[in-house]
């Protein structure tokens, strides 16, 4: 079973863009000529979105080297106690809105500290797989097709990556236990 997995996903894409081609050739597109056009279309998109990534990636890079990051941290710390939310794993649900990568280190991180199969290993794992990049979207999407008035996007975004948060404590609390003393 899965050796059939693998080959069917290993011919997937192929099979995608061949029915592409197939079905524009039938429909008499200018494929080649479509092509182009919608790199051209892709390039300046990229263009337009430099100056948004390198404006958001500034400021996560300010935000964990000027130290707020851990002053946050310490003024959260009893919240975080009620939630039964390790302090290992809070950076990683607060960084993950802001930024994939970072947060990604975070739980690489605690996989070496406490391994992948610990409870704050699962916890790590499931948040940093049920939270997203909000201000990344935000920032690439909303950019690239001129909205400036994202406040309530914003607003929905991080509440959803809050629920996301709490949800994933309920749910390795769920399989796992409580946390270990």
């Amino acid at each position: 079973m899965q050796a059939y997995i693998s080959t069917v996903s290993s011919w997937m894409l192929p099979v995608i863009i061949g029915t592409v081609l197939v079905l524009g050739y039938f429909k008499r597109v200018p494929i080649y000529n479509t092509f182009i056009d919608g790199a051209k279309g892709g390039f300046g998109t990229a263009i337009r979105l430099i100056p948004h990534l390198i404006a958001m990636m500034v400021a996560v890079q300010v935000f964990r080297a000027s130290g707020a990051l851990d002053i946050l941290l310490r003024l959260l710390a009893p919240l975080l106690h009620i939630l039964h939310i390790p302090a290992d794993v809070a950076p990683l649900g607060m960084l993950r809105p802001i930024s994939g990568q970072g947060a990604l280190a975070f739980m690489i991180d605690i996989f070496q500290k406490k391994g992948p199969d610990s409870w704050v290993g699962q916890l790590a794992s499931t948040m940093q797989a049920s939270t997203d990049t909000t201000l990344y979207i935000i920032t690439v999407y909303f950019g690239s097709v001129g909205i400036q008035n994202f406040r309530y996007a914003l607003k929905v975004g991080l509440l959803a990556d809050l629920a996301s948060v709490l949800g994933s404590v309920f749910a390795v609390w769920l399989l796992m236990g409580p946390l270990p003393k």
